[in-house]
């Protein structure tokens, strides 16, 4: 069996912004443009698009919309379950998926002999440290510089728009079929809040989501209440809906009282970050400070 390579890009557990690459090169060389590269989520596809890069295998995705550039490609299954057995079938080079699924990928891609990296695409600026070590290790330093260059100055205007703006204090809920957990800073949803000036009312932990009861986040007063969906938006909203008015602790919050309460879209809000997080600061800049 070969040796397994493995890239871990920007690692989820270090919550720092550093990048952290443990690296290990077999014969393979990189920059020749020969490389079998497969991508199991769509966040990771747009990735690779953005460093005109071919792919060998892509997730089945009912979503987002595939770019053209890879509609012939094979599929390999949902990003949370790929098809191990047709992935080894495809050989590729490297399997890189998302490191928020690295516990239940990593046993199953070792086993299988498969050579793999992880990207931390759980904040905007873990998704940029990845593009910077994607483009150093396949040869894609010149379009990953410019993705880099784009963001800089994009953030740089958008955080000039809001400077001296008192901190609006937010609570933001993601939603999954049945139940939901408090996104905190460190997840991609409360990294946007965060870059968009709001104060998230449980920041300074090291996890991206915590179980909170609702008798807690009444006592944080937070002046805006936001809701997003990881998975099955249209259950995950009429769940909020319902449980927002049957549940009788949420008439006795501020936010509820004044009408703060958004729901999120889930195409620009989900769980990985992608490159619409323009649009989705765009969102929130009109929630946190045009609304009125």
């Amino acid at each position: 069996m070969k040796k397994t390579k493995m890239i871990i890009l920007v690692l989820a557990c270090i919550i720092l912004l550093t990048s952290c690459v443990d690296q290990k090169q077999g014969s393979k060389s990189a920059g020749k443009g020969d490389l079998k590269i497969a991508a199991t989520s769509m966040a990771t596809v747009y990735i690779m698009e953005k460093l005109n890069l071919d792919l060998v295998a892509v997730p089945d995705s009912k979503i987002d919309p595939m770019p053209e550039r890879y509609k012939d490609v094979p599929k390999v299954g949902m990003a949370m379950t790929p098809d191990i057995e047709k992935l080894k079938s495809i050989q590729p080079d490297y399997v890189f998926s998302p490191v928020s699924l690295i516990s239940d990928l990593l046993p199953k891609y070792k086993a299988a002999g498969l050579d793999y990296g992880f990207l931390n695409l759980n904040n905007i600026e873990g998704m940029y440290k990845s593009i910077d070590d994607l483009g150093k290790l396949l040869d894609r330093e010149k379009e990953a510089k410019a993705l880099r260059d784009d963001y800089e100055k994009f953030i740089k205007d958008y955080r000039k728009k809001h400077e001296g703006k008192k901190a609006i204090k937010v609570l933001i809920l993601m939603g999954l079929p049945g139940s939901y957990v408090v996104a905190t800073e460190n997840s991609y949803v409360g990294s946007l809040v965060e870059l968009a000036g709001a104060e998230n009312v449980y920041a300074g932990t090291n996890q991206q989501f915590i179980t909170i009861n609702t008798e807690d986040m009444l006592q944080k007063d937070p002046d805006m209440i936001l809701r997003c969906a990881h998975a099955l938006p249209d259950e995950v909203m009429k769940m909020f809906k319902k449980d927002f008015a049957e549940n009788d602790i949420w008439k006795h919050f501020r936010a509820v009282k004044n009408g703060e309460v958004y729901d999120l879209s889930y195409k620009r809000f989900g769980m990985s970050a992608k490159f619409n997080y323009k649009e989705a600061l765009d969102d929130l800049e009109v929630i946190f400070y045009e609304k009125n």
